[in-house]
């Protein structure tokens, strides 16, 4: 089975770079650093290279979730350097708006694909101690390959959804031969434990989601400051890394809701994905509602007009300013079946957060921050606007559902400690 998954591997090489190339003319950074993909890395490091810790976070949420542990593993091993891999260039770029403070110390490469010879290539030149994947990627030849280089592999902060449960175990061996070859898996949740545990892992441990850990820069805190003063006194409703097919639905109810909404409401969309950016302001147009765009605004340091109802959130890294420029937040890929986003973050500003039926993606998360009253979750747009009108006429309501959020927040902090605590010794 592992020969086909690698021969299939080699025929859709073609078409997959194809892809990149596709993508590439809405994205330029995926037209970048192909010879990452493929291996290729130039002269290899000098004998004399720091200890390689490698780890690898696929795209924008699970590189802002790596954020504690590296930089804890930069502080237990202050000797060592950071290999930090992913496969889009957001989040490239979301590693770079992180670490850049850490200069050299964190190393950024695109991941080799998964076939063996380029895996080789990538220990070969980085000489890894430790391979740390992020939440759910698991990668057949590259933990095999791992395997037959001595190269623990670890899968940190593990979740699995039984929806990915039961593609995992539709590929059969492939997928149980990959669990076998995973040294530790430290697991989000013990309902992830037990999954994980069916696909064959010898060795899987609870220690909590390492999400909760992250601090909140201090200069996102002053930017989300600024924008404040930008928009004024206006109540915000910030609906939050948005997925396709949902802002049409926001816009919709928000027009719809409009005598029930506060009159001087601001709508602030911020799409998940930035190469949608354009697209949803052409929706906004298109909906007859007025626009400013965060961008446009930051360059001219203007206010936002009290004649705008949409500002559309069209800037990387700044999730922490939106949330905490706002009064209540919606988590986007909930209103669809997407699997929902991370509600960590505004809980831990003391947000109120509304989400929607899909949370199947962080469903402990989300059921706990319900449970604790700092969450309550909508089924439709239009229940959306009906409870961000209830919760935006009530100040009393939104700021102890805000506690109860921080509350559940900090609550959960540890699962950076307890992960570290169980990592093989590292010389």
């Amino acid at each position: 089975m592992r020969i086909v998954y690698t021969f299939m591997w080699w025929l859709a090489l073609p078409l997959v770079l194809g892809r990149l190339w596709w993508r590439g003319r809405k994205e330029p950074g995926y037209r970048e650093h192909w010879g990452e993909r493929l291996g290729f890395y130039g002269p290899r490091a000098a004998n004399d290279e720091p200890m390689t810790i490698w780890v690898h976070a696929v795209s924008v949420g699970e590189t802002r979730a790596a954020e504690p542990l590296v930089d804890a593993l930069l502080k237990q091993y202050p000797q060592a350097r950071i290999v930090l891999t992913c496969m889009t260039p957001t989040g490239r770029a979301t590693g770079k708006s992180l670490f850049g403070k850490h200069g050299a110390r964190v190393v950024q490469s695109f991941l080799p694909y998964d076939l063996p010879l380029l895996v080789a290539r990538f220990i070969r030149h980085f000489e890894p101690r430790i391979c740390l994947l992020m939440e759910t990627e698991v990668w057949p030849n590259l933990i095999l390959q791992c395997n037959r280089d001595q190269v623990p592999v670890v899968l940190a902060n593990a979740r699995l959804s039984e929806r990915s449960l039961g593609k995992a175990l539709r590929l059969g061996k492939v997928i149980r031969d990959a669990a076998q070859g995973i040294a530790l898996v430290a697991a989000q949740t013990e309902a992830d434990a037990l999954r994980i545990r069916e696909l064959g892992a010898p060795r899987v441990e609870v220690t909590g989601s390492i999400k909760f850990d992250v601090v909140i820069p201090p200069a996102a805190m002053a930017a989300g400051a600024v924008l404040r003063r930008q928009i004024g006194a206006r109540p915000v409703f910030l609906c939050a890394s948005t997925r396709e097919g949902e802002e049409g639905m926001i816009l919709e109810a928000f027009r719809s809701a409009r005598a029930e909404l506060p009159r001087d409401v601001l709508l602030l969309i911020v799409p998940r994905h930035p190469q949608r950016f354009d697209e949803v302001a052409a929706m906004v147009a298109d909906s007859g509602l007025s626009l400013q765009r965060r961008s446009a605004l930051s360059e001219a340091g203007a206010s936002v007009a009290p004649s705008t109802e949409v500002l559309l959130g069209d800037s990387m890294g700044e999730m922490f300013a939106y949330y905490s420029a706002c009064d209540l937040a919606f988590i986007g890929g909930s209103l669809q079946p997407l699997g929902g986003q991370n509600l960590i973050e505004p809980a831990a500003l003391g947000k109120p957060v509304i989400v929607g039926e899909h949370t199947f993606n962080f469903a402990q998360a989300t059921e706990d921050c319900l449970h604790q009253g700092g969450a309550v979750r909508i089924h439709n747009s239009d229940g959306l606007m009906h409870q961000a009108a209830i919760l935006l006429a009530d100040s009393q309501s939104r700021s102890a559902m805000g506690a109860h959020a921080q509350t559940f927040a900090n609550t959960h902090r540890g699962a950076t400690e307890r992960t570290l605590a169980l990592l093989p010794d590292l010389k």
